[in-house]
């Protein structure tokens, strides 16, 4: 994988229904030339399924990473918070949910130090009152491909 195809899947995370000719239009390249790219990374098993998978044993970038559980300040909004979060570094997803906590937030961290900068720009920027981070160690179980990919 070079620099061109961690691009690609990161706009893949993103929006795995991107079209092709966007897609190649976001990173420099043309539509074909994108989804070849694409088609190999589904081929070399970097990307299954319609929703991107990346595999934490397959992604060369290195990392941690990491499972957010967030609680917000009583006087944030849940649409402040999403706005703010939205231009973090290291963010791939942020879901609002039920149950103890209002926000599971997956991330990427490049090692301790970045995780612990992510975690304090979380309270002093974004409304977090508390969380409660977990690591990824791997990826026991790969959910079914569909028949719609990429």
């Amino acid at each position: 994988m070079d620099r061109l195809d961690r691009e690609i899947l990161g706009i893949l995370q993103q929006d795995a229904r991107i079209s092709y000719r966007d897609l190649g239009v976001r990173v420099g390249l043309s539509a074909n030339a994108a989804a070849d790219r694409v088609r190999r990374m589904l081929r070399d098993g970097v990307i299954r399924g319609f929703t991107v998978i990346v595999d934490p044993a397959a992604d060369t970038r290195g990392g941690l990473v990491v499972f957010i559980d967030l609680t917000l300040r009583p006087d944030t909004t849940n649409e402040e918070f999403e706005q703010r979060v939205a231009g973090l570094p290291g963010i791939t997803e942020v879901v609002h949910v039920t149950g103890e906590y209002d926000y599971l937030v997956r991330a990427r961290a490049a090692d301790p130090a970045a995780l612990d900068a992510l975690l304090r720009r979380l309270k002093r920027e974004t409304g977090v009152a508390q969380s409660s981070t977990r690591l990824a160690l791997r990826a026991a179980q790969r959910p079914p491909s569909g028949p719609n990919t990429a």
